[in-house]
C-alpha cells in the first residue's frame, strides 16, 4: 500500500504568496544604486588625505557639554550608524543633544599601503580630536569606536589618555585569542606577510568572502525568503535594501594596517597583554583612566563578546560599567533594540560624565 504523500497547506499558501512576490518585486523595491545613503544632515568639519571628519547637525538644544567623536570601523562605511530613519545611531544621540562628530575613512588607494596603525591613530584620529577640540573651545572629547574602529580607539586612549573625557567601547577587538568567530579563527592562521607583500591593500573581494563564510544559509538563502515575505512592509523593505547597499560596499584596508592587526591582535595576542607598540611607544591599557563603558553583544558574529569584555579588567579606570545586550553585532547600534535600550543607556551615562 502506497502512503499518500501529505503537504501541509499552509506551507504551499507561503509558497505560492512568495512565488508571487518575487514577481512583484521590481514593482515594489528601488534598486540600491538608486538609494542616497547620506540620511542626517552634516558638514565635512575636517578632511586629511581619504579621510573626513563628519559633524552632524543639531536636530534639538545641546544637552551635553563635551562632544563626542566616533571612530568608525575600516570595514564597510559608517552609514550603517545612520541606516533608517527609525533606526539612526547618530540621529537618536542627536536627539538626546549630543554634539556628534565622526571619522569616516574614505577609500584607501594602492599609494596608502604603506599606513600603518601610527597613522591612523597618531595621525588621524588624533588631528581628528585636536580640530573638536580646538572648534568646540573643549579641552577634551569623548571617543566611542565600534568593532575595529573601537581597537583603534583603545589604543588611541591607552597612549593620548589626557586627550580624554570618556571612551565608549562598542563591540571592539582586544583579546585576539579570545575571538572564536570564524573572522578569529582565520586571522590567526593567514600567512599575512605573504598576503600582504603580495597583493598589497586587502581588497573588498577579500572580505566579501569572509563575510560570505559567517552565516551561510543565513545570508545566503534565509534572509531572502524573509524579504520576499515581507516585500509589501515599505520599513522593511527599505531597511533591508540599505543594508544590503552597505553591506556590499567596503574599501581596500591598507596592507600595513592589515599586516599589524593580524599579527599583534590576533596571532600574537599583543594588544591584551600590553606589549604592543605603536609609533615606537608602548601601548599600555593601564593609561586607560577616564570612564570607560564597554557594549558587547552575546550574539555577535563577527566579534566575541569574550574578546571584548577583558577590556573592562585590564584598564586602570575606576569609572567603569560593562553592558552585555542580548542582541548582534550589527543589533547593537541598528535596530529597535538599539533605539529603545542601548541609546538611552548611553545618552544618559555620557550626561552624567560629560558635563561635570
Amino acid at each position: 500500500m502506497v502512503n499518500e504523500l501529505k503537504v501541509d497547506p499552509k506551507l504551499v499558501e507561503e509558497f505560492l504568496n512568495i512565488n508571487k512576490n518575487i514577481f512583484e518585486a521590481p514593482k515594489l523595491v528601488r534598486a540600491p544604486d538608486e538609494i542616497n545613503m547620506d540620511m542626517t544632515p552634516y558638514d565635512v568639519a575636517y578632511s586629511e588625505d581619504r579621510v573626513r571628519l563628519l559633524h552632524f547637525r543639531p536636530t534639538t538644544e545641546r544637552q551635553i557639554k563635551t562632544p563626542l567623536v566616533i571612530v568608525y570601523a575600516l570595514i564597510n562605511r559608517y552609514h550603517i550608524l545612520d541606516i533608517h530613519p527609525q533606526k539612526s545611531w547618530v540621529r537618536n544621540l542627536l536627539n538626546q543633544g549630543v554634539d556628534v562628530y565622526l571619522v569616516d575613512w574614505g577609500t584607501p588607494t594602492n599609494a596608502d599601503r604603506y599606513l600603518g596603525f601610527d597613522d591612523y591613530v597618531n595621525g588621524y584620529i588624533d588631528n581628528c580630536v585636536d580640530f573638536v577640540s580646538k572648534e568646540t573651545g573643549e579641552e577634551k572629547v569623548s571617543i566611542q569606536g565600534y568593532c575595529t574602529g573601537g581597537t583603534l580607539a583603545t589604543v588611541y586612549a591607552a597612549l593620548h589618555p589626557n586627550r580624554l573625557r570618556t571612551l565608549t567601547l562598542t563591540a571592539p577587538v582586544i583579546d585576539g585569542q579570545k575571538d572564536t568567530t570564524v573572522v578569529g579563527n582565520l586571522a590567526k592562521h593567514i600567512d599575512v606577510d605573504k598576503l600582504v607583500d603580495t597583493i598589497g591593500n586587502m581588497p573588498p573581494e577579500f572580505m566579501y568572502f569572509v563575510f560570505s563564510v559567517l552565516k551561510p544559509f543565513e545570508q545566503g538563502l534565509e534572509k531572502y525568503v524573509n524579504f520576499f515575505k515581507n516585500i509589501h512592509d515599505n520599513d522593511y523593505v527599505e531597511n533591508f535594501i540599505r543594508v544590503e547597499k552597505w553591506l556590499s560596499d567596503t574599501p581596500p584596508i591598507p596592507g600595513e594596517l592589515f599586516r599589524q592587526w593580524i599579527k599583534d591582535v590576533y596571532q600574537e595576542n599583543l594588544l591584551i597583554q600590553s606589549k604592543m607598540y605603536v609609533g615606537g611607544k608602548q601601548v599600555s591599557l593601564k593609561n586607560i583612566n577616564m570612564p570607560l563603558f564597554t557594549q558587547v553583544a552575546v550574539a555577535d558574529h563577527l566579534v566575541s563578546p569574550e574578546s571584548s569584555m577583558p577590556i573592562h579588567y585590564a584598564v586602570s579606570s575606576e569609572d567603569k560599567s560593562l553592558q552585555i545586550y542580548t542582541t548582534g553585532h550589527v543589533g547593537m547600534i541598528a535596530s529597535s533594540f538599539s533605539q529603545k535600550r542601548v541609546l538611552p543607556e548611553f545618552g544618559q551615562w555620557l550626561k552624567e560624565r560629560s558635563n561635570k
